[in-house]
């Protein structure tokens, strides 16, 4: 069993796992196990009224899981996969627990990412304990977790920007977090 499918067999069983992405590490939790993914917020000592942003392994994916318009669409094209995480509004195919409307999505420029969120999608959100250091480095993610992840997966440095937050759910564009994209690069 190589690494991907060690992740994917522990995220299976409700633990939780640490993985790259195109701009930090972040927390890699099986969306449908209600209590992986509130042993994430734990993990963060994220609030709870701050839904989680997931991974998905295609943007062909984004329109089984929410509602698209055509400012998303745009978006999507020029961007992804790439380092902006975009929050539209949700399906009934997304738990409530992660988010009762609307729900942030990523779809990473990265092979292990994408790998690992094949199956099923997964928790995006860093590596880091809620307002820590940004998790560039695999030993940084250590520092802030330490063994409350059943695996680290090492992807080597990364950028250590993250994503660029855009809400987008009522057909307009408007700036969360600006992160890796620029506001200047997000004319569509």
């Amino acid at each position: 069993m190589n690494e991907i499918e060690k992740a994917i067999k522990l995220m299976e069983e409700g633990k939780i796992i640490v993985y790259p992405t195109d701009t930090l590490y972040g927390i890699g939790a099986n969306i449908f196990i209600e209590e992986a993914v509130m042993k994430v917020y734990e993990i963060k000592q994220r609030p709870f009224n701050m839904p989680l942003p997931i991974c998905l392994h295609s943007v062909n994916e984004i329109k089984k899981y929410t509602y698209l318009n055509e400012v998303a669409e745009k978006i999507i094209k020029k961007f992804m996969p790439g380092k902006i995480t975009i929050i539209l509004n949700k399906k009934n195919s997304i738990p409530d627990y992660i988010s009762r409307d609307k729900v942030g999505i990523r779809v990473p420029a990265n092979d292990i990412a994408i790998k690992l969120a094949r199956k099923f999608p997964i928790t995006a959100t860093s590596a880091n304990l809620h307002g820590g250091r940004q998790p560039a480095s695999i030993q940084i993610a250590k520092d802030e977790l330490g063994d409350k992840v059943a695996m680290y997966i090492d992807g080597g440095k990364l950028p250590g920007i993250p994503s660029t937050i855009l809400d987008v759910s009522e057909g307009k564009i408007k700036i969360i977090r600006e992160g890796a994209i620029k506001k200047e690069e997000l004319n569509v």
